[in-house]
């Protein structure tokens, strides 16, 4: 999705793939550009969407595949309206962490439903937005596993399911860069950090001429 002005990036993933190091240290190259940066998020990235993101991540219970797949597109539709759009509209960088691939890949092939109709349910949501460029880090689960342990954090809801969940999203998501290779860039994400940051401002760089 682009006016002509703003630029849209998004991240994606599996939990503990390095998303968080890596949105900033782009962000700190982008700012020291001279460039005026959104950073976001999904879920979460508004007011509307905070409360989504306390019901999909930390609710005790168990919620239906289909219902958690409706809860992240409703989040989805509310913050590209409130929070991408207007920012893409005045010329800014947005910077986000998750969108609609995440939904393929969590709720698609994590949560066995229908990946297309996921796809479409995000795509109706947000009115056909993609972004501009989306960056993979791709991590195989066991790795990532042990980063997660490492942090000795709670896991949310996601976080906590079975490697066996996490290694078909992560197959989804690389079917996904195979399907759209002009807007995804894939990434080793076991390698160095600083490394990772290279590749992902030199494509940067060309998107932004």
């Amino acid at each position: 999705m682009t006016s002509g002005r703003g630029v849209w990036i998004t991240l994606e993933g599996g939990d503990g793939s390095g998303k968080t190091t890596q949105s900033n240290l782009l962000a700190e190259w982008l700012e020291g550009e001279g460039r005026t940066v959104v950073r976001t998020r999904e879920p979460g990235g508004s007011e509307v969407g905070q409360l989504i993101r306390d019901i999909v991540l930390h609710h005790r219970g168990d919620i239906a595949p289909r219902a958690e797949a409706l809860l992240y597109a409703a989040d989805r539709a509310h913050h590209v309206a409130t929070v991408v759009r207007p920012a893409i509209e005045r010329g800014d960088i947005v910077l986000q962490d998750r969108y609609l691939d995440s939904s393929v890949a969590y709720q698609g092939a994590g949560r066995v439903l229908d990946a297309t109709e996921v796809r479409d349910l995000s795509l109706w949501a947000a009115e056909g937005a993609l972004p501009d460029l989306t960056l993979l880090l791709d991590l195989d689960p066991a790795a990532a596993r042990t980063r997660l342990d490492a942090d000795d954090k709670p896991f949310d809801r996601l976080e906590a399911e079975r490697e066996e969940f996490h290694g078909r999203v992560r197959d989804a998501y690389l079917a996904l860069a195979l399907a759209e290779p002009e807007r995804f860039l894939v990434l080793d994400a076991a390698e160095r950090p600083e490394a990772i940051a290279e590749r992902i401002r030199a494509r940067v760089g060309a998107l932004l001429g």
